[in-house]
Formats: C-alpha cells, sequence, structure tokens
C-alpha cells in the first residue's frame, strides 16, 4: 500500500521547479512558487478561522485559478474541498453545504446575492471569502481571497495523511447529490495508474523529485469543462501532480474558438473535453477556418461524461492526424472502468470500449456476462475505489458491493460483451426505458438519432404508457438551417435499430440544453416530454 499525500507532492515539485507555470487564465498566471505560497497562506487563515483536520472546504466559484488555489490550500492543512454545481438554486446549495458541514466557502463575486441570502441558515460555516470577478464589492461578512493568499501567513499545528478526504459531490441524473468520499491516496494511485507522466507505484517522494529534476516540467493542458466536476477536477490535480501546467479558458460559457487559440498560445499538449457537445463545435471552428490555428502542439484529447461520436471524432484526425483521441469511460464512483483509443485511419466506434484490467461485467447473480452473447449486464469495478457516500450508508451499500468476495464499485452501467472482450456501453441503469417488457437504453437511441446529418443533439426519455408501460419520446436539437420531419427520424433509428428502441415520438426542438459540463438532464426533459405529449396536436 501507497502512502500518497498531494500537498506533499505539490510542495515536492515547487522546490525543484519555482518558476515554471502552474496555473494560468489569460493574462492571470501563477508559477509553482506563487501557488504553493498563496495556498499555503490561504490554509492558515482556515485554521486562524477555527477550521480542523477534515474540515470541509467548499468552492463555488467558475472556473478560475482562486479555485484551484482553494483546492490545494484545503489539501494542504488536512482539509477536504467541496465542489459545489454553480448552477445549483438556493434549496440545492442550502442542501449541499449542509449536506457536506461546510465550515467555509470561497465564492465568486456574481454569487455574493445568493450566498448572502443563505448564510443565516448555515451556523455551521465560520469563514466565508470572496473572490473578486469585477462584479461585486467584498461584502461585509466575508474576507477578500487575495487579501488571505498574499498575507503571507504560514499554516501552524495541522495534521495531513494517506487517509484524509477528497470529496466530489455528484448529482447524477435523478436525486439531490451525493458526496463520493475518496481517499488521497486511493485517488492519486488511480489518477496515477493513467496518467500521462507516471509515477513509480511505490510512492517515492524523490524519484519524482529526480524525475522533475531531471526531465523538467510536465504537460500543459486545458480542462474544457468546468472545474466544478469531476472530470475537470481530476484531470487538473492529475496535471498538477505530474508537474504540469493548468490553461483556464476565460470564458465562462465554451468557446471553441477561444479554445483552439489558447492551445496555439500556450503550445498545449492535452485537452480535456466532455463528448460532442465539446468536441462538435470545436470541429466546425477549425473546419470554418482552415489552417488559422497552430495545433502542431497537441499530443491528445481526452473525454469522459458523455458520448463522443465516431464522425466526429474522426473529423477531428483529419484536421490534426498526429493526436490521439482517447474517450474514457469512467464515474465520479468508478475512474477507470473503459477506454478507446482512435488515431488516424482508425477512428473507433461511438460507445465502444476496452474494458480497464479491474473490470467485469456482470449479471444479477454476480456472475461473468459471457463474451459474445445477448446478455446485458452491469460494469463493477475492483480496485481502488471511494469509501462511499458521506452520510449516507445505504446508497454506499448499493453501489459499493461484494462480488466473489472482492470489494466492486457496481453505479448500475449497463453493458454488453463483444466477443474480442470489448464493451458495448449501454448507459446508466436509473434512464432505462421498459417499453412492453423491453430495455431501451436512451444513450443507444441518441448515438443514432446524432448520425442523421439534420440532428446536433439529442434526447431520448420513457414516458408513461397505458398500453407499454414506458413510450420512447425523443428530443432533437437540429443543425441550423436544417428541417426534418419526426416520421423521418423514427425511420432513421428504426433503419439501425430493433423497432421497438426506435421512439414513438419525436420533439424537435431549439436547444437540448446540457449543463456546462455537457451532462444531460433527463428528468427535465421527461416532464416537458410528458407536457408535450398531452397536448392535443401530438
Amino acid at each position: 500500500m501507497t502512502n500518497w499525500i498531494y500537498a506533499d507532492v505539490l510542495e515536492a515539485i515547487a522546490i525543484e521547479q519555482p518558476d515554471a507555470p502552474a496555473i494560468s487564465q489569460g493574462a492571470t498566471r501563477r508559477n509553482w512558487k506563487e501557488l504553493i505560497d498563496r495556498s499555503r497562506s490561504l490554509g492558515a487563515a482556515f485554521l486562524e478561522a477555527g477550521l480542523g483536520h477534515q474540515s470541509k472546504v467548499a468552492l463555488y466559484t467558475y472556473n478560475a485559478p482562486e479555485y484551484l488555489e482553494g483546492v490545494v490550500a484545503a489539501l494542504g492543512v488536512g482539509m477536504v474541498p467541496i465542489n459545489t454545481n454553480y448552477r445549483y438554486q438556493s434549496t440545492e446549495l442550502l442542501y449541499l453545504w449542509e449536506n457536506a458541514d461546510a465550515e467555509a466557502v470561497i465564492f465568486h463575486g456574481s454569487f455574493s446575492q445568493q450566498v448572502a441570502e443563505l448564510r443565516s441558515k448555515l451556523p455551521l460555516v465560520k469563514l466565508w471569502i470572496h473572490v473578486d470577478d469585477g462584479s461585486s464589492t467584498c461584502p461585509d461578512f466575508a474576507v477578500g481571497f487575495e487579501s488571505l493568499a498574499q498575507s503571507g501567513s504560514s499554516p501552524q499545528g495541522f495534521v495531513r495523511t494517506p487517509d484524509d478526504l477528497i470529496m466530489l459531490y455528484t448529482g447524477g441524473t435523478t436525486g439531490m447529490p451525493k458526496g463520493v468520499m475518496w481517499r488521497q491516496d486511493d485517488l492519486f494511485a488511480r489518477l496515477n495508474a493513467g496518467g500521462f507522466r507516471r509515477w513509480p507505484e511505490s510512492g517515492d517522494l524523490k524519484a519524482i523529485t529526480e524525475a522533475v529534476r531531471d526531465s523538467g516540467p510536465g504537460q500543459n493542458l486545458i480542462p474544457a469543462c468546468p472545474l466544478m466536476h469531476g472530470t475537470g477536477l481530476f484531470s487538473a490535480l492529475e496535471c498538477l501532480a505530474e508537474a504540469g501546467h493548468v490553461v483556464l479558458l476565460e470564458s465562462r460559457r465554451y468557446d471553441a474558438v477561444e479554445m483552439a487559440s489558447s492551445i496555439e498560445r500556450e503550445s498545449v499538449n492535452t485537452v480535456v473535453i466532455v463528448g460532442d457537445p465539446f468536441a462538435r463545435p470545436l470541429l466546425q471552428a477549425l473546419q470554418a477556418e482552415p489552417g488559422r490555428f497552430d495545433l502542431s502542439s497537441l499530443n491528445a484529447m481526452l473525454s469522459s461524461g458523455a458520448m463522443w461520436s465516431e464522425e466526429i471524432k474522426s473529423g477531428l484526425l483529419e484536421i490534426h492526424g498526429s493526436m490521439i483521441l482517447i474517450d474514457a469511460f469512467s464515474s465520479s464512483e468508478a475512474l477507470g472502468m473503459g477506454s478507446s483509443v482512435s488515431a488516424k485511419g482508425k477512428s473507433a466506434h461511438t460507445g465502444s470500449f476496452s474494458l480497464g484490467p479491474e473490470v467485469r461485467v456482470v449479471n444479477d447473480q454476480g456472475q461473468d456476462i459471457e463474451a459474445g452473447s445477448d446478455e446485458i449486464g452491469v460494469l463493477a469495478l475492483g480496485g481502488r475505489n471511494p469509501l462511499g457516500y458521506y452520510k449516507d450508508e445505504k446508497k454506499s451499500a448499493a453501489t459499493f458491493k461484494i462480488i466473489d468476495g472482492k470489494r466492486y464499485s457496481v453505479p448500475g452501467d449497463f453493458a454488453k460483451v463483444h466477443a474480442d472482450g470489448g464493451i458495448q456501453l449501454l448507459g446508466r441503469g436509473s434512464q432505462c426505458i421498459n417499453t412492453a417488457g423491453e430495455k431501451v437504453f436512451p444513450e443507444e437511441v441518441e448515438e443514432v438519432l446524432k448520425t442523421h446529418p439534420a440532428v446536433a443533439d439529442a434526447c431520448v426519455v420513457g414516458i408513461p404508457d397505458e398500453r407499454y408501460g414506458e413510450r420512447v419520446v425523443a428530443s432533437a436539437e437540429l443543425h441550423a438551417g436544417q428541417q426534418i420531419e419526426a416520421e423521418a427520424l423514427i425511420a432513421h433509428v428504426r433503419a439501425n435499430l430493433s423497432h421497438y428502441k426506435a421512439p414513438r415520438q419525436v420533439r424537435i426542438i431549439s436547444s437540448i440544453g446540457r449543463s456546462p459540463s455537457g451532462k444531460m438532464d433527463y428528468g427535465r426533459h421527461r416532464e416537458e416530454a410528458m407536457v408535450w405529449a398531452q397536448s392535443p396536436q401530438n
């Protein structure tokens, strides 16, 4: 067993390369010495406010250097960073911070009103920290982030251990947010195993410092997705742990042109996205202005969290054929379940993955699914996994199960196993539609819909039906200037899938309305589809 502690690793790296870039966003730049010095000063403020070992520090900001500085500060003094979805409304924020037992909140000035309305209901919070984004002055009840980060204070009397937590709150597709509890040592080892610059499994800090001294800084990486979600935060943490440089986009809404420009300006090596919602606009921007952007530094594009279609991968590789495209299948509860790699001339099929070394596909009895059969099973990931959900033993027991005497994470992702051992991902079980006794997985139907040239994005849900139990209904967002009848889209699905999987109705809408991380709000779409289906014209 290793004994990884993130702060130990980051501080060791800073000693070896103090002047190397660590975090940048436009004109704002932090070298490694500044990152550690500012984070230590911030950590000292946490301690002075009365926070202790494993106190929770909530991050309520857009992507910004202050977000990562807050994370590093919390980890540095043995505290727990808590991600906060900046799209949450007051009720959701209150639930999250109460559930997490938050004792400090770092917030962008843009959220000052929401924070002011909630603070009287959160007596546990001892420290409110305002990040100036030009939208408001620092409220009387808060203290400015910069004043704390530049104080030069040094934290005293703290403890940090490999057992300290990193918590990631995930809303999933239904229900209230759940706090996934990762031991630092487990998370570090899991991410390190799939990193670009891998450190020895022994957990030897000396090996890290010698590698940095001999080989220099790590890669330049853009997490294009929000840091408030696991894909963004974990990729940024891994980049820093590899002695790299995290490049943050300035726009608060994803801008593909800005990303392409940033790749060129910062000589970015890797970009992290969330499937087609990020990749499609990038491809369109590159196709619109051929040769405008120099992508020669870009070695890899990694996606996780949403389907990445084969046609988009092929288009990107036509433009920049020397990079690889990595489609990683993971969740907050299970990192490294599978992946597919595409390169020039070999683009992986949508939804097809190779299993990770500790992954099984099992049936309801915990038995492995036979490769090449049509049987559907759920993915189970062994090895280093989260401890469970914070303060929720029931949900923890339902997700983290003992199979054949070994503990697995089973978040509910359904799949088939091909004869060659590869998997076809069908989707999360909580969204599975049961129509006339047949199972329909929304993501499988969505991907077929998106292969139609008129369709930009799609969402498939099941709504109550007297005859079938549930009726498959699709919502389709069309490309600009496109028009198509619903019947044509239904026929397109029937030509590619079993007829029972085809939607019985399709509504054409202006926008699917994904979250900034590319996630689909199936609950909202289901409610809208139910109302729409009841209207007389439908």
